[in-house]
């Protein structure tokens, strides 16, 4: 565990006036905090429907949908610390660099987890988090500091962070570049992977037995990396007819909805929920495949037995 009496936050670089600033940990508890209630999401969550519902499987980790948690996170805007650091109007990236190992592949040394975001997200809502759900970063989620960037892939979200440099050139690193880029037919410019998608799951098990001639309330939940969710409908005769779902209390992350399974004689069904948000993305029956697995936004089939 990092002993916070020895640790400093380092920021530097060629975006900033002069040669830039250390941080303490006592230091960034007695600047101006915010707080955020934010989900943090793999990038391949959903990865197992390719293969599963389009027939493209993609390697990696075969997450259903449970790659996601959400909190509610309280710190330093990474904005507020970039002031103090002497910003300059030339900065273009901010790079923050994780105190975990260093990653090595195929004898390469690749240095400590960091990945650049763009200085107009850095200035936005990016955050500089010191406590998650009331209490100290627990290690594993990066004590004594973590970056959270709302609706940003989960790697961008970068844990133990010790340095930050800021450019006033674009930055890269593995996590850039050969990781965490869109590439595949569907996308020759291969861009990189950034904001989520828009997704919906429901809080059942796959195939679950429902009782039969019955109504049943169903319950799931939808999100975006974009903006709120608008709205979710849903179909069990495989997009034939929709129904719109009710939607409870949004938390600012994600949105419960509630759905009542009509009364059906015994057979099998599918769960479809199509979640749109309020800038009008809607999840689509199919995505287009991706080498990596990446941000499976599709509508996801889900079985369940009347029995």
């Amino acid at each position: 565990m990092i002993d916070v009496q020895t640790w400093q936050l380092e920021v530097f670089g060629s975006g900033l006036h002069g040669p830039g600033r250390t941080f303490t940990y006592d230091q960034l508890r007695q600047l101006p905090q915010r707080e955020v209630v934010a989900f943090i999401e793999c990038a391949g969550n959903g990865r197992s429907f390719f293969a599963l519902q389009q027939g493209t499987p993609a390697p990696g980790t075969q997450w259903g949908l449970g790659a996601i948690g959400v909190a509610r996170w309280r710190g330093v805007p990474l904005a507020e610390v970039l002031k103090r650091a002497g910003l300059s109007r030339r900065a273009v990236d901010v790079m923050p660099s994780g105190l975990d190992a260093t990653v090595v592949s195929g004898g390469i040394d690749y240095g400590h987890v960091r990945r650049p975001i763009p200085i107009a997200k850095a200035l936005d809502d990016a955050l500089l988090v010191l406590e998650m759900n009331g209490e100290p970063l627990p290690p594993d989620h990066g004590f004594p500091l973590r970056l959270v960037v709302p609706g940003w892939i989960g790697v961008a979200n970068i844990k133990w962070v010790g340095q930050i440099e800021v450019s006033d050139q674009p930055l890269f690193s593995l996590w850039n570049t050969q990781q965490y880029v869109m590439t595949g037919d569907a996308y020759p410019d291969q861009p990189v992977v950034t904001t989520q998608t828009v997704k919906s799951a429901w809080e059942l098990a796959r195939g679950a037995e429902l009782s039969a001639y019955t109504p049943v309330a169903l319950t799931g939940r939808a999100w975006s990396g974009t903006s709120p969710i608008h709205r979710v409908d849903v179909s069990i005769d495989q997009g034939a007819t929709w129904t719109q779902a009710r939607l409870n209390r949004r938390n600012g992350a994600w949105v419960r909805f509630r759905y009542t399974f009509p009364p059906r004689p015994a057979g099998d069904f599918e769960l479809w929920a199509r979640a749109t948000d309020a800038q009008g993305r809607t999840q689509q029956p199919t995505v287009p495949f991706n080498n990596g697995g990446y941000l499976f936004g599709a509508i996801v089939r889900h079985p369940v037995v009347v029995v």
